[in-house]
């Protein structure tokens, strides 16, 4: 039997999506199975996530090159995990947590502990014959989640979210449908109705462009219009009831604790907390919301509760959790939330993140991968194998095409979430 030792490890620097370079991982076993990951860094990013290694005393790329990440990996990390298991996830994360020795991952990097982490896992897959989804959830990975499609993004309407990362921005998720294939579609099919609406109504060029439509500050009053534009697109297209709406809302990026108001958020009035709880209820009488992304502060787990007490749709931490199993224990205790939003790069490394995965499931939280660190359409295996009910997006492009793999795979084994994905 060929050996799922780690007989090799490389990385270097990668331009991303996201306008900066990110670090890739590559692991290879005995067996000559062979994997890649990536990790960078997100648009908006929470103070509680792990620290990237940055090469912040060079000039170049405004000091977000990661070749120290490169090096660690190489020459740090390399040295300490050759000839491990690859099948060995937890004790090989274990023996690079233990070599960083601090509590954020600051020495090594969170960035070069994820992608080596990740890749691991995706090499030992292949090791031993198995799609990646199958390998992490067993025969019991056959659960199609609910997918949605990004619409619209764009920060600083109002004046505020200057360090918002685009945010808040607007998906519709698919949810009224027999299989992801269906779903898939009509993501498709809404977003085209959306985006000439919004060129007929507000003369925002969303018809040529195939980017995310931006809505510029001077485009809207407040956020209700396209609230409503949204609300419109799905009856138009035929699927009231099956399709809702999802916000990131980034609200901690908004947050001024001088004056202990959100600045510009949805509108140009300042807002107290009290007054976005209220909003946020009012939204989700009127409108067809399904979920709701970081809706206050990332300190405010008392509020994220009162929401999860009143909404009664999907209310999901992300900056609020930083998928760290010790902010979601607190956060469970308290009822913050509902929803747990899961980047595996986030808190830098694939045992980490799945340990959190399990403790929300135990305790009846839902949780929604997400790939903005650079996990890619991996992204799709993780979430039928973890056995999540939703994600963020992944409707259509490369992401949607694995899924579509997935579900052709499984065949009369696939079973799509439906409205039941969502938490509560």
């Amino acid at each position: 039997m060929a050996s799922t030792r780690i007989a090799s490890i490389t990385a270097r620097q990668i331009y991303s999506d996201r306008g900066h370079p990110g670090v890739r991982a590559t692991v290879t076993t005995e067996s000559g199975a062979s994997a890649s990951a990536e990790v960078t860094a997100g648009t908006s990013v929470g103070k509680y996530e792990v620290q990237f290694a940055y090469d912040e005393d060079d000039t170049r790329f405004g000091g977000r090159g990661v070749g120290r990440a490169v090096h660690n990996i190489e020459q740090v990390i390399a040295p300490a995990i050759i000839g491990m298991d690859a099948t060995d996830q937890a004790g090989v994360d274990g023996a690079m947590i233990a070599l960083d020795g601090t509590p954020d991952k600051t020495r090594l990097g969170g960035n070069a502990i994820a992608a080596v982490s990740a890749a691991v896992l995706q090499a030992a897959a292949k090791s031993v014959g198995l799609p990646l989804y199958r390998y992490i959830g067993g025969m019991n990975a056959c659960l199609m989640p609910v997918p949605g499609v990004l619409v619209s993004t764009g920060a600083r309407r109002y004046g505020g979210g200057a360090h918002s990362g685009s945010k808040p921005t607007y998906a519709l998720m698919c949810y009224g449908f027999d299989s992801f294939g269906a779903a898939s579609y009509a993501a498709w099919e809404v977003e085209k109705v959306y985006r000439r609406l919004l060129f007929e109504r507000l003369g925002v060029d969303a018809v040529s462009r195939p980017t995310p439509p931006i809505i510029s500050p001077g485009v809207v009053q407040h956020d209700r219009e396209l609230w409503s534009l949204m609300t419109e697109a799905i009856d138009t297209a035929g699927y009231e009831g099956r399709i809702g709406i999802q916000v990131d809302v980034a609200a901690g990026t908004y947050y001024d604790e001088e004056k202990e108001r959100y600045i510009g958020l949805f509108s140009a009035e300042d807002k107290t907390r009290d007054e976005m709880i209220a909003l946020f209820q009012e939204a989700v009488r009127q409108y067809p919301f399904v979920i709701i992304e970081d809706p206050l502060d990332e300190d405010d787990f008392e509020g994220h509760a009162i929401l999860a007490r009143t909404l009664g749709i999907a209310v999901v931490g992300d900056d609020l959790f930083t998928t760290n199993l010790e902010r979601v224990r607190h956060g469970i205790a308290l009822g913050a939330a509902n929803t747990v939003l899961l980047k595996v790069n986030q808190i830098g490394s694939i045992t980490e993140a799945f340990d959190m995965v399990r403790y929300a499931h135990r305790h009846g939280y839902g949780v929604m991968p997400c790939n903005s660190r650079g996990e890619g359409v991996v992204i799709a295996d993780y979430t039928v194998g973890l056995g999540c009910g939703h994600l963020r997006e992944g409707a259509t492009g490369p992401v949607g095409n694995r899924f579509l793999e997935i579900e052709e795979e499984l065949g009369s084994r696939a079973e799509f979430a439906g409205r039941r994905g969502f938490k509560p």
